[in-house]
């Protein structure tokens, strides 16, 4: 007995020992990566987690339902706050892409800034609607100016043809922002009461304005002299040589149109992102009143769907890239929207909360795991020197059309909470969007694996 005893604790010391050696080597294996990136890459991973970490907890379900009470309910009013933001962005993105190929990105970041603090001391000012519309108005003005910049300035730091790992770590840490914002928003709830009251949710906006304020100190450090050289200029993409029928067809149609790869390339996903834009738009922002309307849930469950949407997200952008090594980066965006797209059909017809919960889990998970892959293949293809330009246009698809759609979601709902006709009609846009992405797979190569790559897969 003595002796069995004895065994039992050596195994147990053995396995933990062993499990404390994998941990440290994890653990070696994360500094070895953080170490071997770009000076502006891990900039863009502290900016990203900051921006996403205060956007959680301010911005989406606690904005959103602010505005709704305090606007006595009204869903037309909460859709034309974004709207606000997305015509703010209208304003300055197109002439800040342009400005950031023609000056210092870091030069227009600084700039930036001073929007982005004005906005946040607004939205703290903030009792009625008047005044958060004007804070949202410079949020979006901060949103246009910055974007370009820092999208850029991320691609000219990541060495071109295997930038699709660090752009899903990078999602990954922008999640995983959104998701603990939420959660930290539950002990906010707990401590303040959970009910939907508009001066506890404002104590927890505050919170989380304080946070993004660090994301904006975080962009005065980008530096354009310590972004890479030649490594990171754009790729001429070449046709695959092994397509099937379909995928020969579309080979000679982009040869006759005699448009170069690169160039529909381009084309087709600004046009998908644009299309996807405004179908997400129309939804994503009326979730949060679509759980308290229709399912009752509290604010603390609302968050728990939220965090855990956000961390799943990250999770499924890491498992879509690996698969998208062997399988390609467009079938990859296909196949997720795809599955998501039916995933918001279903919620449409209202299903029981056991299955409407891992349907909407699912849907904005894999949505959203498609947008690095997405982001990897148009930098990998965009010179240099167009990249402002290219990323303003990025931008005005997820910021104008977003936001202005999510006013023509605000109609299509309405005071009478018809959520039904918009998930709908969303879900038609969504597969409009989608649809075009299967011109991309016979143009889209394969990526080869860099160091920092193979650093990331031992992890």
């Amino acid at each position: 007995m003595i002796l069995h005893d004895n065994a039992i604790k050596l195994s147990y010391n053995y396995l933990s020992i062993n499990d404390n050696k994998m941990q440290l080597s994890i653990l070696k294996n994360t500094f070895r990566v953080f170490n071997s990136l770009n000076f502006n890459v891990k900039l863009v991973f502290g900016y990203s987690f900051f921006q996403s970490l205060g956007r959680g907890i301010w911005m989406g379900n606690v904005l959103s339902s602010w505005i709704y009470l305090i606007a006595n309910e009204s869903n037309v009013l909460l859709g034309l706050t974004s709207a606000i933001t997305g015509l703010a962005m209208t304003i300055t993105v197109l002439p800040a892409g342009f400005l950031t190929d023609k000056v210092k990105r870091h030069t227009v970041l600084r700039f930036a800034t001073i929007f982005g603090f004005i906005g946040l001391l607004l939205a703290v000012l903030a009792q009625n609607i008047e005044v958060i519309f004007l804070a949202l108005l410079f949020w979006g003005l901060f949103q246009g100016i910055n974007r370009p910049s820092v999208e850029s300035l991320f691609a000219d730091s990541v060495e071109s043809g295997n930038r699709s790992q660090i752009y899903a770590w990078a999602h990954l840490t922008r999640q995983f922002g959104e998701a603990i914002g939420p959660f930290l928003n539950i002990s906010l709830f707990i401590l303040l009461g959970d009910i939907w009251d508009v001066n506890i949710l404002k104590i927890v906006m505050i919170f989380g304005i304080l946070l993004s304020m660090i994301s904006i100190v975080v962009l005065l450090f980008f530096n354009d002299n310590k972004s890479l050289g030649t490594a990171s200029e754009h790729l001429q993409m070449e046709t695959n040589n092994n397509l099937n029928s379909s995928e020969v067809s579309i080979q000679n149609f982009h040869q006759k149109t005699r448009i170069q790869p690169n160039q529909l390339i381009i084309i087709i996903l600004l046009l998908s992102n644009l299309i996807i834009g405004c179908g997400a738009g129309m939804t994503i922002k009326f979730f949060p009143i679509f759980f308290m309307k229709i399912y009752l849930f509290t604010p603390i469950f609302v968050q728990l769907i939220m965090g855990s949407t956000a961390i799943l997200t990250g999770i499924t952008s890491i498992f879509a890239q690996r698969f998208s090594i062997k399988r390609g980066r467009a079938k990859m965006i296909f196949l997720v929207q795809g599955i998501a797209t039916l995933c918001l059909f279903i919620i449409a017809f209202y299903p029981p909360a056991l299955v409407l919960l891992p349907i909407f889990l699912a849907r904005g998970s894999l949505m959203n795991a498609s947008q690095p892959l997405s982001r990897s293949i148009l930098m990998d293809v965009v010179p240099k020197k167009h990249r402002g330009k290219v990323n303003s246009l990025q931008a005005l698809a997820w910021g104008l059309f977003w936001n202005v759609s999510a006013a023509l979601g605000g109609f299509l709902i309405g005071d009478n909470n018809n959520f039904r006709l918009c998930f709908l009609i969303t879900t038609i846009i969504y597969v409009i969007g989608t649809v075009p992405v299967l011109v991309l797979i016979p143009l889209v190569a394969k990526e080869k694996k860099s160091e920092v790559v193979q650093i990331f897969d031992e992890i």
